[in-house]
């Protein structure tokens, strides 16, 4: 059984340390754990935690709307570390009553919110009921509007099933996107191909755009929609 521990507390020890001590500690500490992989940030984790405890559970989700470098970079990941990576799929009927009712495009009508729900954060809600805890790639400098206070260990209320705790590790909140990318570089991290096009933050297809000099990474996100409201809701805790 997994122990119980004060995330406040370790909180304020954990924030002075680095990503992979981060890490360590996440993989020491809980069995039942597992990553959440789809972008630059996610791989590096993967790489650290391949040097801690290769047998980590990794899992992706896969809305169906993914550009197809996108996948060929989840199969590449999935080779290069010997892993399985566990593709999380939304529910078909929820997704064709969807498309049925509103079209293909109705998010860029009636914003994201109902789109994700039904692509990502319902698949994402089950996966978590399975685990004790989870490590994310988020960085406080990814949105400053919505990131900006990211902890490196937190109580996740969003997701924890009724009376039990669900513990989840952000490594990287405290690296830039530069530090990322040095990581990236220096241990020859495999990276979405996409990133060499202009594409920073990279989200579903229809989505997802390259940004240009000087603005901000997660502009190439949902572009037609106020800046505050960037998340899809796999981080619900940081909109307040």
């Amino acid at each position: 059984m997994t122990e119980v521990i004060n995330t406040v507390d370790i909180e304020q020890e954990l924030a002075k340390q680095s990503p992979h001590r981060i890490m360590r500690y996440a993989l020491e500490n809980y069995q039942n754990i597992a990553i959440s992989f789809s972008g630059a940030e996610d791989v590096a984790l993967i790489d650290m935690a391949s040097r801690i405890r290769p047998d980590v559970s990794v899992f992706c989700l896969d809305t169906g709307r993914l550009h197809s470098e996108t996948y060929q970079f989840i199969e590449q990941v999935r080779k290069h570390y010997g892993i399985q990576i566990d593709i999380l799929s939304p529910d078909g009927e929820e997704v064709r009553q969807l498309v049925s009712k509103k079209g293909l495009f109705s998010f860029y009508e009636d914003t994201h919110k109902e789109c994700c729900g039904i692509r990502k954060i319902n698949p994402l809600r089950k996966k978590l009921l399975e685990v004790d805890a989870w490590i994310t790639g988020q960085r406080k400098d990814q949105s400053p509007g919505t990131r900006a206070d990211i902890p490196v260990i937190q109580d996740d209320l969003a997701f924890a099933r009724a009376g039990e705790t669900l513990t989840k590790f952000n490594p990287l909140a405290n690296w830039s996107s530069e530090e990322v990318w040095a990581y990236i570089r220096a241990y020859e991290v495999p990276y979405n191909p996409l990133h060499d096009r202009g594409f920073v933050s990279i989200g579903c297809e229809p989505c997802t755009k390259p940004i240009g000099p000087g603005q901000h990474e997660r502009e190439g996100r949902w572009w037609w929609e106020e800046a505050t409201k960037k998340e899809c809701g796999l981080h619900a805790s940081n909109i307040s």
